[in-house]
């Protein structure tokens, strides 16, 4: 009996364990329901309490910290209570067929005995709730005041990126640029409201209008009353001290800090906003300003520029604010409307401004009416003068000299959406004396340069391109602004005299001139006059367009103070008034693109004229002679595709004799006259732009480094070109890069030079820019790498970095461009024509994935045979591909305008003016 007591011990030991077991076998399903209806309890309280917490939230309240972690392990409680119910379920649906036991009784245990568990669990997390009185807090401040904003129109895209850089935690600082009234402010209150939303987990928002002056010390009280900083730790105290204690506040904040209208470069360290890319809290500091420039000087991660508007998007904010009533009280005014809403350019603040002045023209006369006056007379227009010029007139004023200011102004002389030349433009500034006087032409051009990017910068400016070629813009209502700052805001109504397309001037509107400054005529002409006008405050007169073929007699007598004249473009203009050659004030003139054949002798009297442009006259006689030898101010001289009819030499001679020439552009036809050029170091130095047509002989060309525009055709012994770095001591060292001869050489054009093997010496140009070379039937290759010197050149050589336009026509034995990849980042058109032997385009993989890149033109033939390296580089390009048929006529870079009796010129010559058979 001994050995049975112990027998009976762990008997009644597994029957109290396998009893235990058993019961989480048989509770199983029971438990199961409890677990449901208790966590279904718990989540219907979840959701009572988070809607007590959101309308809290809106009453800029902050949840307490013991709500927070409740709600969260809330979420992470079920989570974990689906889970067992799955597993639960599963469980209970596979017990033995007939029975109670389970088919994997050691899982059903660990499962029935988890249960209980749970259960007490979420019962505990339900009973929390009792002991919460307040689910939130009033902050010490708003964590964001809610700015009025009206409907806003056509910001979404520029919304969603700012939104998207504030979530980005690489970010610290963004930009917000644009001209005035294109809805920057809008763009910034929208996001400041965007923060009233619970999404973010910011500390406060802050939100500052800086304007101008700008001072440190309104940006600091600003911040000291978002931030509550006492009385005691403020008054009295340095900027230093008051940094100090606004740094002290910040730096335990994960904060957002929005400063509109910055109108000058703002020191947020000295202002005491911590280091955004040191502070761990991630903040934010998001601006806005009409300035690039504000944005570089601050150190923004990212700028955004805003747009003017869409069209689609003009007109709806355009006609929300004009009013349906007004819309729709004749079936006439929505179409008027829309002439009105174009007139705006797309920018909000005018769209705004218009719209409410038009809201009550319920009449087709009164729209017609008030479109003849916001054409004509804009700043006469109900709310321009008086609400939005002065607004975008801050831009103006805030332009650090007066300088500036002109040349701004001045660029309201060209019609609206007329695309302006840089090149032109700077040579206007320097005739009018706006800009600095220098002894070279090349300084003030680059001062002239340096102001188009400060007028770009701050958005009174636009740039643009157009058939290859940059160019200027100002915006419709930025430019009637100027012209309303140029008239001394309406007072002097004829100080700027803009006529566009208006046709026949009368004399009777030529009588009101007499108190004009500046007179710019385009495509529109003078009748007769009765007697010569008087013009006794004109400075500047344009006349440009195929409408002038004349001027009245003694139209230009009583100029007595004219500085430039610019008659350009008017291919009618066969003669040139004589009394011309009595404007002894004169500094500028210009007569490209006209017919004038003989330049009046009268013109060696004007003593101070600083630049004589003659570009494209294809009819000029030889100049009378002595004349241009006298003209002892002369530094500028142009005579660019314009093929000179007289002695070459002598012309040549008599520029040479010109104390202060500095810049020439200059055309010539003979080998005898280039040689004359090659010859001169004075001449060779200044020579910025050369065209070499029809020099048959003539096998080598000598280059200055200072070369801007290089045009050689029909010159058959080319062969190759000599860069001239012994002319007056020239070094290397006088260049940005060492090894790069030709450093400002940016266009190139060589056509019908049939010896011609290769252009290896571009490898000196680093900055080319355009490149167009034809029928030049000997070209192999364009560089060619056995003769490079690559020893000379930078080890990081990159061949055509900055090279944005491709022409390759007829050249038949052409190969490659280059036997080595490039990447060529600037690219954004080549053509390839008649060139069967180009297998291969030297374009690295990345060419393709180029944002600049907008077209690539050949023939459909020539591009299905290209050979290419990979797969992905051949998909990359497709995309860009263009096909067009070889006989198809293609834009050419330049026209020469002078026949001979050469077979191939004349053929040349048959095509129209611009384009040539290929």
């Amino acid at each position: 009996m001994d050995f049975v007591t112990p027998v009976m011990d762990v008997a009644a030991r597994l029957w109290a364990c396998t009893a235990k077991r058993v019961t989480y076998f048989r509770r199983l399903s029971r438990n199961l329901k409890i677990l449901r209806t208790t966590m279904d309890e718990l989540k219907s309280v979840y959701e009572d309490v988070r809607e007590r917490v959101e309308c809290e939230e809106k009453l800029q309240k902050k949840r307490t910290r013991s709500v927070e972690n409740w709600i969260r392990s809330v979420e992470a409680m079920e989570r974990e209570v689906e889970q067992i119910l799955e597993e639960g379920d599963e469980e209970v649906q596979n017990k033995c067929s007939g029975t109670c036991c389970p088919r994997d009784p050691c899982g059903s245990y660990k499962l029935g005995k988890a249960l209980p568990r749970k259960i007490r669990a979420v019962v505990a997390l339900r009973s929390k709730v009792d002991h919460f009185q307040d689910v939130a807090v009033p902050l010490p401040n708003l964590l964001v005041i809610e700015r009025p904003l009206e409907k806003i129109v056509g910001l979404d895209s520029p919304f969603l990126e700012v939104w998207r850089l504030l979530r980005n935690e690489q970010v610290g600082t963004i930009g917000i640029y644009g001209m005035g009234g294109v809805g920057k402010t809008t763009l910034l209150k929208k996001v400041n409201n965007n923060f009233l939303k619970p999404s973010h987990d910011f500390d406060i928002v802050i939100w500052i209008v800086v304007s101008k002056p700008t001072t440190l010390e309104r940006v600091q009280e600003a911040l000291r009353y978002k931030l509550e900083i006492p009385d005691g730790r403020w008054k009295n105290r340095s900027e230093d001290e008051k940094a100090a204690e606004i740094f002290s506040v910040l730096k335990t904040k994960k904060f957002v800090l929005l400063l509109d209208d910055i109108w000058e470069p703002l020191d947020l360290l000295k202002v005491g906003i911590p280091l955004l890319s040191t502070h761990r809290n991630k903040s934010k500091v998001v601006f806005t300003t009409r300035s690039a420039d504000v944005c570089r000087d601050m150190e923004a991660q990212k700028s955004i520029k805003v747009e003017c508007l869409a069209w689609e998007e003009s007109l709806t904010l355009f006609w929300t604010r004009v009013g349906e009533n007004t819309l729709n009280s004749h079936p006439d005014i929505p179409k008027l409307s829309e002439i009105v809403a174009r007139e705006c350019k797309g920018l909000p603040l005018a769209l705004i401004i218009v719209g409410r002045a038009m809201a009550g023209a319920r009449t087709p006369q009164d729209w017609e009416k008030k479109i003849q006056m916001l054409k004509n007379y804009p700043a006469k227009f109900p709310g321009m003068g008086d609400s939005l010029f002065p607004v975008l007139a801050f831009s103006y004023d805030s332009l650090p000299d007066e300088a500036i200011k002109s040349c701004f102004l001045y660029c309201s002389l060209f019609p609206e959406d007329y695309e302006i030349s840089p090149q032109h433009l700077i040579e206007l500034w320097i005739g009018e004396g706006l800009l600095e006087e220098y002894d070279s032409i090349q300084e003030e051009r680059n001062q002239g340069e340096e102001i188009i990017e400060r007028l770009k910068d701050v958005c009174l400016l636009e740039s643009g391109r157009s058939q290859k070629q940059e160019y200027l813009k100002m915006h419709d209502v930025i430019r009637d602004m100027a012209l309303w700052l140029a008239s001394e805001h309406g007072k002097k109504e004829n100080k700027f005299l803009v006529k566009d397309q208006v046709g026949l001037i009368r004399a009777h509107e030529v009588k009101k001139w007499n108190e004009a400054q500046r007179i710019t005529l385009w495509e529109s002409r003078i009748e007769e006059l009765r007697e010569p006008p008087c013009f006794p405050n004109v400075e500047t007169f344009f006349a440009s367009g195929k409408c002038m073929k004349s001027f009245p007699s003694g139209f230009f007598v009583y100029m007595h103070v004219l500085r430039v004249l610019d008659l350009s473009n008017n291919y009618e203009l066969v003669e040139l008034p004589v009394e011309i050659g009595n404007l002894v004030t004169l500094r500028y003139l210009n007569l490209s693109k006209t017919s004038v054949e003989n330049l009046p002798g009268e013109l060696k009297n004007l003593k101070i004229l600083k630049c004589l442009i003659l570009d494209n006259m294809n009819s000029l006689q030889p100049l009378p002679s002595p004349m241009l030898s006298v003209l002892s101010s002369l530094q500028l001289f142009s005579m660019f595709n314009s093929p000179y009819k007289g002695d070459h030499r002598t012309l040549l001679e008599d520029l040479e004799q010109l104390e202060y020439i500095n810049d020439l552009s200059l055309d010539l036809t003979t080998v005898s006259s280039a040689q004359v050029l090659f010859n001169s170091h004075k001449l060779q130095s200044f020579t910025r732009r050369l065209r070499l047509f029809n020099c048959k002989c003539l096998n080598l060309v000598r280059l200055s480094p200072y070369i801007e525009m290089l045009h050689i055709s029909f010159c058959h012994a080319f062969k190759d070109v000599q860069i001239s770095l012994e002319m007056e001591g020239l070094q290397y060292s006088k260049f940005p890069r060492q090894g790069y001869c030709l450093y400002y050489l940016c266009h190139v054009y060589i056509s019908w030079c049939s010896k011609l093997l290769n252009l290896t010496w571009l490898i000196h140009a680093p900055n080319l820019k355009f490149l167009s070379i034809d029928d030049c039937g000997s070209l192999e290759e364009v560089v060619e790498v056995e003769k490079s010197q690559f020893s000379l050149i930078d080890p990081n050589f990159n061949l055509f970095s900055r090279l944005i336009s491709l022409t390759l026509i007829n050249l038949p034995k052409l190969r490659s461009i280059c036997r080595w990849n490039q990447s060529f980042p600037s690219l954004r058109e080549i053509t390839v024509l008649g060139c069967p032997r180009i297998k291969k385009l030297p374009f690295d993989f990345n060419t393709g994935m180029n944002k600049n890149l907008e077209k690539i033109i050949g023939e459909q033939e020539w591009w299905d045979g290209l050979e290419w390296e990979d797969k992905d580089s051949m998909f990359n390009l497709t995309p860009y591909f263009r096909t067009t048929q070889s006989s198809k006529r293609l834009e050419f870079p330049f026209v020469p305008l002078q026949v001979h009796s050469d077979r191939q010129i004349s053929r040349f010559f048959q095509v129209p003016l611009g384009y040539v058979d290929v």
